[in-house]
């Protein structure tokens, strides 16, 4: 069995999400794509509740039987590191090979994150595209350990589509659209000026 953990905060999950989890299954032969987010990453401040997050991966992922909405971090008291993610993803899925999937900007200061030199014990590591960062800069001990993924059109960013909503323009097409309604119900990334 051959199993990706897509770690990340989806905030939103988005269109480039959903792309780089079926590239990344489809190239790498995975049975399927567990998509984790993240309760309480230390390296990065949420606004949006992690349940809230969740939901949209569970909206966005249920109509792909490849893909999984995990809660592998969301049951977890206290601060959420990769390494113990990993850890418990193994104990899980003791004979299984994982693939830790993630954008390949992460790569910038994961020498920084929990045991780094760990997570490549733990998992395969995979560095998905993204716009504007070349996957060169990857931390020199990564480099030699990653696969690196070119993803097609992974252009977009949670980021981008925060400031969009608030805003107030469309993001149809860019997050899956019961994304799109579940923002638009919970009021989410709306400005309040």
């Amino acid at each position: 069995m051959k199993i990706g953990i897509f770690g990340g905060s989806f905030d939103p999950v988005h269109v480039g999400h959903l792309l780089a989890a079926s590239e990344s299954a489809d190239r790498l032969g995975l049975d399927e794509v567990q998509f984790v987010t993240a309760a309480r990453p230390p390296h990065k401040r949420i606004a949006t509740p992690a349940e809230a997050r969740h939901e949209m991966v569970v909206l966005a992922t249920i109509g792909d039987l490849r893909f999984r909405a995990s809660r592998l971090e969301l049951d977890h008291a206290g601060p959420t590191f990769t390494v113990d993610t990993l850890r418990r993803a193994r104990g899980l899925w003791p004979g299984a090979e994982l693939y830790f999937i993630t954008g390949a900007d992460a790569y910038h200061d994961i020498s920084t994150w929990r045991e780094p030199e760990a997570l490549v014990e733990l998992a395969q590591m995979v560095a998905v595209s993204r716009p504007g960062y070349d996957i060169k800069r990857i931390d020199p001990f990564f480099r030699e350990r990653v696969i690196p993924l070119e993803i097609p059109g992974y252009e977009l960013s949670s980021t981008e589509i925060r400031a969009r909503v608030a805003e107030g323009r469309s993001v149809r097409y860019l997050v899956p659209y019961e994304v799109e309604v579940y923002i638009a119900k919970h009021g989410l990334y709306q400005s309040h000026s």
